[in-house]
Parts: C-alpha cells; sequence; structure tokens
C-alpha cells in the first residue's frame, strides 16, 4: 500500500485537466485551487498564480532562468539558520518587508512610522531595569537613549514593552560572532509610570548586510551596494495598541538615502546631542539620574506614538476598501482581509 492512498472516485470535484495551453492553464490552476472551502485561501492562491502566470507571459521566461530562480530560493534555505534569516533578507532587499509592514499597520500622520524588523531579531534578549547598560563593547562610543511613549493623544503609556537591539561598533549582531554565548546590544525594557524608558548603549554605525549568500549575490549583479545606514531597532508592544516595529537612523550617514533594505522614512531620521552637565542637573531636579552617564557621551532623546488596535483596523480597512476599488477587484473584506466576492461553488 503507498504512504498515501488515492481518494475514492468522485471524492474530488475537479475540471478535466487535458491540453493545457499557455492561455487556459491559469484558470484551471485557479480552479482547481478554490475547492478547500477556505476563502482567504482561495484568494491568495487566486491572486498569486494569476501574477506568476502573468509574469512568465510578460518577460517569456526562460527555461534556463525558471530553474535558475528555484536554485536561488534553495541556496535561500540552505545558508538560513536560527539566527539567520536569509528569505527576510529577500523580503528587505525586494521592499516587500516595508510593503507589507506598512499594508497591515498603517499609521495616522500623528502616530510614530514603522519601519523593517530585519532578519537579525533573536528571542534571547535580557529583560534589564531601566538605565540599564545593553552593550558590552568597549570601542564603542556611549550613548544614552532615553525615549517616551504616548498615545496619539498625547498620554504617556505605562507597562508597554520594548524591545531594542542594534549592532556593535563594528557594524555586527552579536549573533554574526561565532561563539556567541550571551546576547550583547540588545534588551528588554519596560515603560514606568511616567511612560518613559532609557538604556545605555553605543552610538550606532552603518553597516553591510550580509552579502555571502544568495540574497549579497543578486545585489552584485544588480550592482546595488549592500550597506544600511547607522540605527538603532525598537519594537513595542501593549495591551490594546498595536504592535509598532521601527528603528531610528542617524542623519547625515552617507546611506540614510539609499537604504539596501528600503527601510528609512524622513520622520525616523534624528540627530543625536550631547550629554552636558546642564541637562543632567536639569534632570536631577526632576527626579532622573542616570548611573554611569558621562558629560560628552551621545544623547539620544525621542517620543515614540503608538496607535490604538482599534484605530488601526479601522484604517487598515479603509485602504483596503479603497485598494481595492482601485485595482477593480471584486472581493470583500472578512476580518478585515479580501476574499472573493463569490464562492468557487457559484461558478459551477
Amino acid at each position: 500500500m503507498p504512504e498515501h492512498p488515492p481518494p475514492p472516485p468522485g471524492s474530488i470535484n475537479h475540471p478535466p485537466m487535458l491540453d493545457l495551453t499557455i492561455d487556459n492553464i491559469t484558470p484551471n490552476v485557479e480552479r482547481i485551487n478554490s475547492q478547500s472551502g477556505d476563502r482567504r485561501l482561495t484568494y491568495l492562491m487566486s491572486r498569486l498564480t494569476s501574477h506568476l502566470h502573468d509574469f512568465a507571459r510578460e518577460t517569456r521566461l526562460s527555461s534556463e532562468e525558471w530553474m535558475a530562480a528555484l536554485d536561488f530560493l534553495v541556496g535561500c534555505g540552505q545558508i538560513s539558520s536560527d539566527v539567520r534569516h536569509e528569505f527576510i533578507l529577500l523580503s528587505d532587499v525586494l521592499g516587500l518587508s516595508l510593503l507589507v509592514d506598512s499594508i497591515n499597520h498603517p499609521k495616522p500622520s500623528r502616530s510614530t512610522e514603522g519601519s523593517v524588523l530585519g532578519p537579525f531579531h533573536t528571542h534571547d534578549a535580557p529583560v534589564l531595569p531601566n538605565g540599564s547598560l545593553m552593550s558590552h563593547d568597549p570601542e564603542g562610543e556611549p550613548m544614552l537613549a532615553v525615549c517616551r511613549i504616548v498615545s496619539t493623544d498625547g498620554k504617556p503609556l505605562p507597562g508597554a514593552m520594548v524591545d531594542i537591539w542594534e549592532t556593535d561598533s563594528s557594524g555586527h549582531y552579536d549573533v554574526q560572532h561565532a561563539g556567541r554565548q550571551d546576547p550583547s546590544e540588545r534588551c528588554i525594557l519596560e515603560s514606568d509610570a511616567d511612560g518613559r524608558f532609557c538604556f545605555r548603549g553605543i552610538k550606532p554605525v552603518s553597516y553591510p548586510i550580509p552579502n555571502d549568500g544568495p540574497v549579497g549575490k543578486l545585489l552584485e549583479k544588480l550592482k546595488r551596494h549592500c550597506w544600511r545606514p547607522a540605527h538603532v531597532h525598537f519594537m513595542f508592544q501593549k495591551d490594546g495598541y498595536d504592535n509598532l516595529i521601527t528603528a531610528l537612523y542617524l542623519r547625515g550617514d552617507p546611506f540614510v538615502e539609499s537604504d539596501a533594505v528600503f527601510g528609512v522614512k524622513a520622520s525616523l531620521v534624528i540627530d543625536l546631542e550631547k550629554i552636558t552637565a546642564e541637562w543632567l542637573e536639569s534632570e536631577k531636579k526632576e527626579g532622573r539620574t542616570y548611573e554611569g552617564v558621562k558629560e560628552g557621551e551621545w544623547l539620544l532623546k525621542r517620543d515614540f506614538v503608538l496607535v490604538t488596535e482599534e484605530e488601526t483596523k479601522a484604517l487598515r480597512n479603509k485602504n483596503a476598501k479603497e485598494a481595492m476599488e482601485v485595482m477593480g477587484l471584486k472581493v470583500r473584506l472578512e476580518d478585515g482581509l479580501p476574499v472573493p466576492e463569490i464562492d468557487a461553488s457559484d461558478l459551477d
């Protein structure tokens, strides 16, 4: 007996698939993929098939190019690991990561914009008290970050969890170093009663994304550079609020206008300051002191504005309806996602 015996005759209803041609292959594939009963899956597979087939037809895709693409994807899988996700990197350099984030997490003008997650976020960052040192790189230029989290109406948001990560002074994330044992240049903090959080890190530096794999070779063929501007990553989570993944980029960085993964937005470009005796004294009068911080070190100051889940859902649905109308697609929204206007059974 085969491991997967054939289905009983008549148990699967699909159209006859003989004499398929360039012109009729697409509707046949779409039809046979439309029987799952999952309306969203049906819609996804239909649009994927349509765009893939149109791409092949429009480009007159050669057999050699088709096989090269398959080998490229195999290579992405082979070089990926628990600490390196080449497919995320591929999504990043194609602009898909930013597009998906922008569709799913739309931001009203008064809120903090999102950016790309990147391939080097981990789930082992230590939870530290506010004001802690998260970098153990002696070569890095010390930087104090003093931040606040507020809602769109300006109210402080206590109890928000903030995941933070950056490279070391050599432009490498901790997971890129052989023999990594403990996390460095990353931590998780919780905002206090005033919505504030702070940490001691290092001034971020520009760095190249990994270019020793298939994605790096693709960029080389496209004559694109593989550099990202200096930045610090942030991820915010709080009940009732839409998750925010973003980053802050340093103004004046040579790659701030040509980020290899399209993550920079004008609202996320910042200037660092220098810590002064006057600033430290003013903070002290407000009851805020920073252990180990010295005058003349770098200072990052920033307010982050989170959006409620309800507001995000309403804006996402509004944008989806408008986009579907512009594209002339006959769909409706279920749970905020487009599905076919008609069932596959309606085609019989």
